[in-house]
């Protein structure tokens, strides 16, 4: 196989290219899960593939699509994302049968099923998705095991969110 570098169009770093194909050296995110930090303590973060039709492809890389309020489920030695709504690409090319809000099965290591099974059966844990983007030409997603915050603890983040904009507002200026 030839490999060459060339440099980027600001040029500024090499991007490494193969015969043929330019190299995706950095992921996309797709779809994000805007609230997630501010509503939950993530504790431990997984990568996963998941099982999608063409069409549901096609939305996803458009950014059309939602993951607040779904979460994931394992049983036995599979794991499911419930509640994640992708909609038709095109409504008109879409089977009749199709609902936007169907459980996908989530691709992962038999360890990191058993990890989060463990997790999952922890009273006060959850599983959600954190993100969805691309990782070359596949489409991954970002999992997390997470605790809900309390009302105190949002209070504290958004009072160190304040300080952290304050700061840098008299950095800025002064």
């Amino acid at each position: 196989m030839y490999v060459y570098y060339t440099l980027n169009n600001n040029f500024s770093k090499p991007v490494r290219k193969t015969k043929g194909h330019a190299r995706i050296e950095n992921m996309a995110n797709l779809i994000t899960h805007g609230k997630a930090h501010f509503e939950y303590e993530i504790l431990e973060r997984y990568e996963a593939g998941i099982e999608l039709l063409g069409f549901e492809v096609k939305t996803i890389r458009a950014h059309r699509g939602s993951i607040l309020g779904a979460h994931i489920i394992v049983r036995g030695d599979e794991a499911f994302v419930v509640g994640m709504e992708i909609p038709p690409y095109q409504v008109n090319n879409t089977p009749k049968e199709y609902d936007p809000l169907r459980t996908r099965k989530l691709l992962l290591k038999k360890e990191e099923l058993s990890d989060l099974q463990k997790s999952g059966e922890t009273k006060g844990l959850t599983i959600i998705p954190l993100s969805l983007y691309s990782k070359g030409r596949k489409i991954k997603i970002e999992v997390a095991v997470v605790r809900g915050k309390k009302l105190h603890d949002k209070r504290e983040t958004i009072k160190k969110r304040d300080t952290d904009r304050e700061m840098r507002r008299t950095l800025k200026t002064g």
